[in-house]
């Protein structure tokens, strides 16, 4: 029956032949609709298949109280033929619906195959019927509906169509039934026929928009008292009609529709406007009458204040946008609505309760299409917010969204025993911190202000992802980073202080608590465990610390165009002057009668001198670290910064220069620095062109030079000053010729008060600080050696062939660690060279070699170890032996330190390392027995000489080739045994790395050398894959498989060679 009812209707809606010439449009419409509207009744009469639905119908009809058979209009008796077809359909549909339903249990218990598809309910309609049901509503909507909208109600029908406009002058307005009526009607038939939700599809797809727009003129229109086309009960069920409408039609479509409903010329145009419309898109939509701008506006904040209404308003704006510069100006559009307060509002305080969780809810909308949108009204609503709003931003806003910050400075083990912010809960916290302060880069006094107090907290956060693999790394150091780069200087310099622990720790994560890695990638923080072992928690406190600070300074190197790092550094040496100022102070307190004073004031007075101990301890470790961790142009980045920097300097050294004892008399150390800064100075002033500002800047330092070029005991440190502060205060005008004799130079030559060669061998340390300086400069800067044997400089005699080779054996052994050094080095240009002298006396070259092995100074050991690898290459036989058994049974010397022997065998051997990677095609003829050797070394007690054996076993095993293969079998065993045996963790990385040196260094050969023992090697590292606990021999051991995986791909699949092969045949 279902298909006779759309028969019917198509009979009604079907479109007639072509009109004739001489008829207007109207005429023709007018005709058309009577013709199917008499169609219709004839075939209900005389086609049999039609009779249920025409039974049907006179039910329907006689249950419609609103059904007018006196009517003159033919539109409105074409509307109401319409109506009562759909009204039919509609009932059947239910009818046949229920039975369906009614029918489901009983034929459940059917056996069913999973293959056998469920059976398809009734009211399930094809696409032709939908096209019929979709002719028959526009008709109705058309005819029916919008030519009885008052004006300014809805979209015209002229401005939607040619179609429009004519119907527009068919209606006939004065017949009967009334206009008010006839909405009426049509609009209550609509409600009824969406009840089934096959067909509200149909109605609301299309036309929701004038359904909304006929019940809001039938509920709401104002009218005199004598002239109201409803009763009272009628406006009220219209009411509660768009009520319940509204609130089960999807969101931002309502919201969508409220808005065109509003009209006027701030509206654009439907993307379908009329075809003979004139007007431009703003005037599409005409000005809506007050009382239905009032009622839209009141809906559209009830839709606002509901849940998820934020969402849908959004929603509504922004749906179907292409991201383009309008789509920005509509984000800051919604933006400034959410932040406006409705009038409709009870307090501005109960709205923004409501809408503020759900701007915060716009930050974790997942769509990759809508986030960014969505992302940007957010941060936008927050801004403005912050800026009109600020108690509300700070109390419904920014105060949830950091709360597990908060929570992490106040946790308690009385509230949290466990865990007291979990890992998602922290993540979403700082994308959120991210996305707001970040992404929307406001930096607005309340913001910072708001983010100032949880820094500490995520600097700490920031510390721990540092240690380990996490995705909240990059989003922590965003945030510290605009942090620094938008707080005023004053304010990032005393967060720098506190996060470099130079003042109390505040807003910092709770003393009981810590962070641990979650099992997404993220960050937790849990209650800590007491430690029992003092030393163990002193460690972790001082390691802590010195990570915050290296932390730190990663921090500040990022910072990019920034003079902040400069600034911090420049603070801290000032408080270092003020120090040294007060020490002649602290000298005046400790020398107090303590007889004189209480316990409690003895007590205070100690504490109080171990605190500052403490902090200028802090001071100096952070200044340390700054300098050797920061490059100097980070440093100081402009010239007014390396003249504060000097100034300071200055001025440290100026403290005590009255007093016989102090810091710049007798201190060799501090006279270097000044001369060094001094000379810092002169290269300034040497710049091409200064100009007068810099000049003024460099003004303040007139006082300083002054006082040293008066009272400074060094005569060429008081020249200088002398020098400077003469071509600071003329502006360059004066001169002197040898201001670029460099200061430093000759404080240190200082041919008079240089002092001898016995007080320079009694001075062991002040010897090494030089020596480690010195092993700074390149090779080809240290030729002329500071100082030779007997006093002579090397400078005289400025090539080394030129000196007896005799000579350079007694310098290998002078005390000067430059000299002995140079002398080294030397040597093993000689034996690289086969000098006839070296090969002469090689033994004792080898002798001295072996007696710098042990040397303390790493200029010296090195140079060392590098003439033994040079030796070992020229001469493997006899050197090879040697060199294997020091390090099997420790250094063999009568003058060796049996107390550093293990840091010796260490030595010997990096030295076969380098011997074995120099051996290159005779490692097969070589390497036999440094192979047994290295094998032993793995059995040794210390752990250090274990991984030390394996790592040279390794760098020689790769270059056998196929000489591996009788050795092969004793390999693998020793290699599975330590990987699965091995407690020291450092071992089993060695023996890991072992195996994938060998199969990079056998390459293809691998199946051919390992056949045998490639198996046995695949599961050790499958188990150090699975079992072991260390990351690193984790690591090394995924790197050696996936060698290993190269290896049998191109075992298996050989690369195809094309090539053309010319046989003779015979």
């Amino acid at each position: 029956m279902t298909s006779d009812v759309f028969s019917a209707i198509h009979f009604l809606t079907r479109p007639l032949g072509e009109a004739s010439a001489h008829t207007s449009q109207q005429g023709a419409l007018h005709a058309a609709l009577g013709a199917n509207r008499a169609l219709l009744l004839k075939q209900l009469q005389s086609d049999s298949s039609l009779q249920q639905v025409g039974r049907l119908r006179e039910e329907v009809k006689a249950a419609a109280d609103w059904f007018c058979s006196e009517t003159q209009d033919i539109t409105w008796s074409f509307v109401q033929e319409c109506l009562l077809l759909l009204l039919t359909l509609t009932r059947h549909l239910t009818n046949e619906l229920k039975r369906f339903q009614e029918a489901q249990p009983s034929s459940s218990g059917r056996l069913r195959t999973p293959e056998m598809a469920p059976p398809l309910p009734p009211d399930v309609l094809s696409v032709s019927q939908q096209k019929t049901l979709s002719a028959a509503l526009q008709f109705v909507v058309s005819l029916g509906l919008c030519p009885y909208l008052a004006t300014g109600v809805g979209i015209p029908l002229g401005r939607r169509s040619a179609f429009g406009a004519v119907v527009e002058k068919l209606i006939q307005r004065e017949a009967s039934p009334a206009a008010g009526r006839r909405l009426l009607t049509t609009t209550r038939v609509l409600l009824q026929v969406s009840e089934l939700a096959t067909l509200a599809t149909l109605v609301f797809t299309r036309h929701l928009g004038d359904v909304m727009a006929a019940l809001c003129q039938l509920g709401y229109e104002p009218h005199h008292k004598d002239n109201r086309p409803l009763s009272t009960d009628e406006c009220q069920s219209c009411k509660e009609a768009l009520r319940n409408l509204l609130g089960k039609v999807y969101q931002p479509i309502v919201i969508k529709e409220l808005l065109i409903l509003q009209g006027g010329p701030k509206q654009s145009g439907p993307a379908g406007s009329s075809v003979g419309s004139s007007g431009s898109s703003r005037a599409a939509l005409g000005s809506a009458p007050a009382w239905l701008r009032r009622l839209c506006g009141q809906l559209l904040s009830k839709r606002l204040m509901q849940p998820n209404g934020v969402q849908a308003v959004v929603r509504a704006i922004l749906e179907g946008g292409a991201g383009g510069d309008s789509d920005w100006r509509k984000c800051d559009a919604v933006a400034r609505i959410l932040v406006a307060c409705p009038q409709q509002s009870a307090s501005a305080d109960g709205y923004f309760r409501l809408v503020c969780p759900q701007i915060l809810d716009l930050l974790h909308v997942r769509d990759k299409l809508t986030a960014q949108q969505f992302q940007r009204v957010a941060t936008r609503a927050a801004l403005s917010m912050e800026q009109e709003r600020r108690s509300f931003a700070q109390q419904y806003l920014l105060g949830p969204l950091l709360t597990p910050l908060h929570r992490c400075i106040t946790a308690s083990v009385e509230e949290h025993p466990q865990v007291a912010v979990e890992e998602s809960e922290l993540t979403r916290c700082l994308e959120d911190v991210y996305k707001v302060w970040v992404v929307g880069n406001g930096p607005s006094a309340t913001l910072l202000t708001a983010l100032e107090e949880v820094i500490p907290v995520i600097f700490t956060l920031f510390c721990f992802t540092k240690q380990n693999v996490s995705h909240l790394r990059a989003p922590c150091q965003e945030i510290l980073l605009w942090f620094l780069n938008n707080s005023e200087t004053s304010a990032a310099l005393s967060s720098l202080r506190q996060l470099s622990g130079l003042r109390e720790h505040k807003n910092d994560v709770a003393v009981e608590f810590y962070f641990t890695a979650g099992s997404d990638g993220g960050v937790r923080l849990e209650c800590r465990q007491t430690c029992s072992d003092e030393d163990e928690e002193l460690y972790e406190k001082l390691s802590g610390e010195q990570w915050r600070l290296e932390c730190l300074m990663q921090l500040l190197a990022q910072l990019k165009d920034s003079d902040l790092p400069g600034d911090f550094f420049l603070d801290l040496l000032q408080e270092l002057t003020s120090w040294a100022a007060a020490a002649d102070e602290e000298i005046d307190e400790k020398k107090v009668d303590v007889a004189a004073m209480t316990l409690l004031e003895v007590e205070q007075q100690l504490l109080g001198g171990s605190e500052r101990q403490a902090e200028k301890l802090a001071l100096l470790q952070v200044l340390a670290v700054m300098v050797e961790c920061l490059q100097h142009d980070k440093l100081l980045r402009r010239t007014s910064q390396v003249v504060d920097f000097m100034l300071s300097l200055l001025q440290r050294a100026c403290v005590g220069l009255d007093v016989a004892s102090g810091p710049s008399v007798g201190n060799p150390v501090e006279s270097q620095t000044l001369s060094m800064g001094m000379g810092l100075v002169a290269t300034l002033l040497s710049a091409p062109q200064l100009s007068s500002e810099d000049y003024s800047c460099m003004s303040r330092l007139l006082p300083s030079l002054e006082a040293l070029s008066l009272q400074h005991p060094d005569m060429v440190i008081q020249e200088l000053a002398s020098n400077l502060r003469a071509i600071i205060a003329t502006h360059g005008a004066y001169r002197p010729e040898k201001l670029a004799d460099p200061p430093a130079a000759q404080s240190s030559r200082n041919p008079e008060g240089t002092p001898k060669k016995n007080k320079m061998k009694s001075d062991g340390k002040k010897q090494e600080t030089s020596a480690s300086t010195y092993s700074r400069f390149p090779q080809s800067s240290q030729h002329p050696s500071p100082a030779g044997r007997g006093g002579t400089s090397s400078s005289d005699d400025p090539d080394p062939n030129n000196k007896p080779f005799s000579d350079w054996l007694l310098d290998a052994c002078d005390p000067e660690v430059p000299t002995r050094a140079f002398a080294l080095r030397v040597l093993t240009q000689r034996v690289q060279r086969r000098d006839p002298e070296a090969v002469q006396a090689q033994e004792k070259v080898l002798t001295l070699f072996l007696e710098n092995l042990e040397h303390e100074d790493a200029f010296v050991y090195l140079s060392a170890i590098q003439g033994l690898a040079v030796l070992a290459d020229s001469y493997p036989g006899r050197i090879l032996e040697r060199l294997l058994k020091d390090f099997q049974h420790g250094p063999s010397l009568p003058s060796s330190n049996k107390g550093r022997s293990l840091e010796t065998r260490l030595k010997v051997g990096e030295v076969l390392m380098r011997a074995s990677r120099a051996m290159g095609e005779l490692t097969p003829h070589l390497g036999r027995p440094l192979v047994s050797v290295f094998l032993q070394g793995t059995k040794d007690p210390d752990q250090s000489v274990r991984a030390s054996s394996l790592s040279n076993l390794g760098e020689l095993c790769q270059r056998l080739d196929y000489s591996l293969g009788p050795l092969a079998q004793e390999l693998s065993s020793c290699l599975t045994a330590l990987i699965k045996t091995e407690k020291e963790a450092e071992v089993r990385r060695a023996a890991v790395h072992v195996i994938a040196q060998l199969l990079r260094g056998l390459s293809d050969k691998t199946t051919q050398v390992l056949r045998d023992v490639l198996l046995d090697l695949y599961r050790a590292l499958k188990w150090v894959v699975r079992s072991d606990l260390d990351e690193v021999a984790m690591l090394h051991a995924q790197l050696a498989l996936e060698e290993l995986d190269d290896v049998m791909r191109r075992f298996i699949f050989p690369e195809q060679k094309l090539e053309k092969k010319i046989v003779v045949l015979p």
